[in-house]
């Protein structure tokens, strides 16, 4: 009875590829929010120039 089996193994990448998608995914959320806060600011910025 081995620890490496392919069950484990299979269990331990399944587990790991979702702990890396959901850091994927909240580097991505992260991107588009600071995209919006930016256009936001420079939006009223140039406001504040006219």
């Amino acid at each position: 009875m081995g620890r490496n089996n392919e069950r484990n193994i299979k269990k331990h990448n399944d587990k790991l590829h979702k702990a890396q998608d959901k850091a994927k995914k909240a580097a991505m959320e992260r991107k588009e929010k600071l995209k919006e806060i930016v256009k936001k600011f420079n939006a009223d910025q140039a406001s504040k120039n006219e």
